[in-house]
């Protein structure tokens, strides 16, 4: 239950202005700068010139040999004004306060609607004010959209709330999911549920200064999620076990829209093509996902929109040190940034280990670290079209690419881990990361890199059982190190692996029971490569051009080709 007291505070919070991406690390910008009134003109207009001239009337024209009339010698004396035709479109000023707010009808009537929806869901009830509550404010956010949030960090940790984790749906299992719909050739509908966090119900009871709503709240999440766990097991669907987040469902779904719609309030979307940020592209013979809308949206943001492209994210030839290069005096936008390329990589492993590398240097971010973020951007701009490729007609197999790079960091000479697992040629889960431990051999790093592949395997191969699929044959892991390779398979265990033993009996015990079998591949062939270190353009690009990565140009290419 939520309770609002009765002083309503005169506060709105408008979306933060993205700042654009200085020249040098030294530049900051604020993050909102909204003091002027909506109705004040736009501070992006063209500069033309005057079209009279500051001329002195006593000075008689004078002309030269030839007949022409130069500024100097008719004393003009006001510079040359250039016509400056490079406009950015200013965003409509947001208001700073609710009074602003209701004076815009737009803002009016979207603040009505999330109103209206707070009172048909009964989310509070008006009660006097006491001594003893613990009182969360709230302020409305989102232009045209708007969202009456709880000031989340008023509420106390196990006071206000017990606890907050919900399960959220891991990628993987999206793209395990999007490729079975392809390969079977399933309807894929998209719905939305119309403020989905206050269709939960709060156990606890939770105290808010007017206007009331608690879309904010951190048992929000969990909330909602209970509450479409048990209305979904209620109609018969089963709660995976592999993840939390998937649910499924074996009979006709031909009324379950409008069930769900009886329950919820929904809007039915059709056919999925756009969702978390991610497009979907169907055509006759594959799936596209993308995330080029996101990435120009992000070097709109940065001010790297027009920026001369790379052909690698990271350079092969600089090392990236903790202590290299001039602190940042404002490392707030290197950390907005970096946070952005995580969620890129969704469809995006080919700049997975660059995104790794420089969260590293989250804590004190240096100039050196910005210059390589700066490069990594580049990149974005002239590959922003690429994605992952999902056949329609690959086979149900399962292989994977498991690679280390031994003491590769410089600073504490601690190994980079990567991994690319298949199913078919689509490629379904990655990973880059550093390990926890120095290892002590470059066996050591790659056999506990392939620990890490064999657990992620597994995993998998538990939620594809789950959705009524077995892989026709058994999975391969490839690895390039043969004393790694050797071990998984060999029997006796010699005392000078002590240090590893963990992830010897663990690869060795899945190996020996058929689970999946480990091969040899050579350092050339090893697409994992990828994701261990910075590589040149060359190396770069012949492993890129094996990863399945697919662009939109040649996704339609070859749709085209296949109705011809």
């Amino acid at each position: 239950m939520v309770t609002t007291t009765l002083n309503p505070p005169e506060e709105i919070s408008a979306t933060p202005s993205s700042s654009s991406f200085p020249n040098s690390p030294t530049s900051t910008q604020p993050s909102t700068k909204h003091s002027e009134s909506p109705s004040s003109p736009s501070s992006s207009q063209c500069s033309v010139p005057s079209s009279q001239p500051n001329v002195n009337p006593n000075r008689i024209p004078q002309t030269d040999g030839g007949g022409i009339i130069t500024r100097s010698k008719n004393n003009i004396v006001k510079p040359i004004q250039k016509l400056n035709l490079h406009v950015q479109p200013s965003s409509p000023l947001e208001p700073n306060t609710i009074t602003q707010a209701l004076r815009d009808p737009d803002w009016r009537s979207a603040m009505q609607a999330e109103f209206d929806a707070l009172h048909r869901n009964n989310t509070w009830k008006l009660v006097s004010r006491s001594s003893t509550q613990n009182l969360v404010g709230c302020k409305w956010i989102d232009r045209y959209k708007a969202r009456l949030v709880a000031k989340c960090f008023h509420q106390r940790p196990g006071w206000d709330y017990p606890e907050t984790f919900s399960p959220v749906v891991k990628p993987v299992t999206i793209r395990i999911v999007l490729t079975l719909a392809v390969r079977q050739g399933w309807s894929i509908r998209q719905l939305d549920v119309n403020n989905a966090f206050l269709q939960g119900t709060l156990k606890e009871e939770v105290f808010m200064l007017q206007p009331p709503g608690f879309y904010g709240l951190k048992q929000a999440p969990r909330a909602w999620y209970t509450e479409l766990r048990v209305f979904l097991l209620s109609l018969g669907f089963v709660n995976s076990t592999a993840d939390a987040s998937l649910f499924m469902y074996q009979n006709q779904l031909s009324n379950l829209i409008s069930t769900l719609a009886a329950r919820f309030s929904l809007k039915d979307l059709g056919c999925l093509n756009y969702f978390l940020g991610v497009e979907v592209i169907p055509s006759a013979t594959c799936l596209f996902l993308s995330q080029r809308k996101y990435i120009t949206n992000l070097l709109h943001k940065s001010g790297m929109a027009n920026t001369k492209p790379t052909s690698t994210p990271l350079s092969a030839s600089a090392q990236l040190l903790k202590d290299s290069g001039d602190l940042l005096p404002c490392p707030t936008e290197y950390r907005a940034l970096v946070g952005s390329l995580q969620y890129l990589s969704l469809t995006r492993p080919d700049i997975a280990f660059s995104t790794n590398k420089l969260a590293q240097f989250m804590q004190h971010p240096r100039t050196t670290h910005w210059s390589a973020l700066k490069r990594v951007f580049r990149y974005l701009a002239g590959s922003c079209n690429k994605g992952i490729f999902i056949s329609a007609t690959a086979p149900l197999t399962f292989h994977a690419y498991s690679d280390a790079d031994w003491a590769g960091d410089k600073d504490d000479y601690i190994s980079t881990i990567g991994y690319l697992l298949y199913l078919g040629s689509t490629l379904i889960s990655w990973s880059s990361r550093k390990q926890r431990f120095v290892a002590r051999s470059s066996t050591e790093a790659e056999y506990k890199a392939l620990a890490n592949t064999t657990s992620e395997l597994l995993w998998v191969l538990s939620l594809f059982s789950e959705l009524g699929h077995m892989p026709r044959t058994n999975p391969v892991i490839y690895c390039d190190n043969l004393g790694a390779t050797t071990l998984s398979v060999n029997p006796v265990f010699h005392s000078r692996m002590k240090h590893i033993a963990l992830a010897y009996h663990f690869v060795r015990e899945n190996v020996q029971n058929g689970k999946f079998r480990v091969s040899f591949v050579s350092t050339d062939d090893q697409l994992a490569d990828i994701l261990t270190k910075p590589l040149l353009h060359p190396r770069f690009d012949s492993l890129l051009s094996k990863l399945h990565l697919s662009s939109r140009s040649s996704n339609l290419r070859e749709d085209i080709n296949y109705n011809n």
